[in-house]
């Protein structure tokens, strides 16, 4: 069986790998990553690397990162990657496709695919993130996907409410589990050594992306937050990985560049890599911002969530989570509190860690 896999940034091939492990394991599948998006890009850390690095042949490259980050910018990247796949398309063919999650670009891919009637799979099928124009994206995704594969009963009645066909909606747990119980993590010191940051300091890791649906909010967001690391920076080292390629992402990316190039104890990454960024998961003291990581990672550990804004607003809230508004004192509020409390330790919802197993299972039944 033919199976191709659509990845665009180094977030979702994260996700992918126990899957694509495996995929590659069972002699029923002959596997073709196909890399796009932000992977070919040497500004967001050029993550194609990454995959190579894995030991995982990237058989499709296509050029498709956004020249910029304006409304404008973003939707010439959606027609041009919607025209680079149009051609893809028209020369590979596969028995199924799989596909993740809410991106723009990943959206344009699939679009590109159902005039000539691709297959598709859609991970992560059913969420909500009412603060980002990425729920559109999700949903239309599932529409164009004939199976969808979700991380909990919630979401598993949310994607039947898209499809209409229960039968080809499965809830098989989450794919960052199987990384989380099978991935042998860095210990703090060999983090150390591949990082040079010292996890045995108290530790925020902290994501922002912008609020798409919210452009005009963005800048005085992300100044509200660094002012607020200002006034934490003396107790905690603060570490940052950088925004994705959304709109206004560019913008984001500038003001926390020129904010860690003036500050002691303030860290920014563009990428860790899947297994460096779970092990900064594990040890950090916990997390600030708004990235789904911190609805789904954060909740095995469990490890306390400051959820700040309205990107993830409809996201199933777990205990360890703490939703608060983009406020300096909200914040603090929320860190005070944390500093004190005990984390109930019964945070997750998102599986055994057999995710990938479920889904190679459910497709082999569907094609063998």
């Amino acid at each position: 069986m033919r199976i191709g896999l659509l990845t665009s940034t180094r977030a979702d091939f994260g996700v992918y790998i126990p899957l694509i492990h495996e995929i590659k394991n069972d002699a029923f599948f002959e596997l073709e990553i196909i890399a796009f998006g932000t992977h070919l890009s040497k500004k967001y850390g050029f993550t194609i690397d990454e995959i190579t690095a894995s030991g995982f042949e990237v058989k499709h490259q296509i050029q498709t990162t956004p020249n910029g980050d304006t409304p404008f910018d973003i939707a010439n990247s959606i027609a041009d990657t919607t025209k680079a796949f149009s051609e893809f398309w028209n020369h590979h063919k596969f028995d199924l496709v799989i596909t993740i999650g809410d991106r723009y670009e990943m959206f344009a891919a699939v679009i590109a695919g159902s005039p000539f009637n691709v297959t598709f799979a859609h991970l992560h099928a059913g969420e909500t993130t009412l603060g980002a124009i990425d729920n559109a994206y999700r949903h239309a995704i599932s529409l164009m996907s004939k199976y969808l594969f979700v991380s909990t009963e919630e979401y598993k009645r949310r994607a039947i409410e898209i499809n209409k066909i229960p039968d080809y909606v499965f809830n098989v747990g989450a794919l960052s589990n199987d990384n989380l119980l099978k991935t042998e993590l860095y210990s703090k010191e060999d983090f150390n050594s591949t990082f040079n940051i010292d996890l045995n300091k108290n530790t925020i890791l902290s994501t922002f992306h912008p609020e798409t649906v919210s452009l005009e909010k963005n800048e005085t967001y992300i100044h509200t937050l660094l002012e607020t690391f200002d006034l934490l920076r003396s107790k905690y080292q603060i570490i940052i990985t950088m925004p994705n390629a959304d709109t206004m992402g560019l913008k984001v990316r500038q003001i926390i560049e020129a904010y860690g190039k003036k500050r002691d104890n303030i860290v920014l990454i563009e990428s860790f890599g899947m297994k460096g960024y779970l092990s900064c998961m594990k040890y950090c003291s916990f997390m600030i911002g708004n990235t789904s990581s911190g609805f789904v990672e954060a909740a095995f550990f469990p490890k306390w969530v400051i959820n700040i804004g309205d990107r993830q607003k409809g996201r199933i809230l777990t205990p360890n989570i703490k939703n608060v508004p983009v406020d300096k004192n909200k914040i603090l509020e929320s860190v005070r509190q944390i500093e004190t409390e005990s984390i109930d330790a019964n945070c997750n919802i998102y599986g055994d860690g057999n995710a990938a197993k479920r889904i190679v299972e459910k497709i082999k039944k569907i094609y063998a």
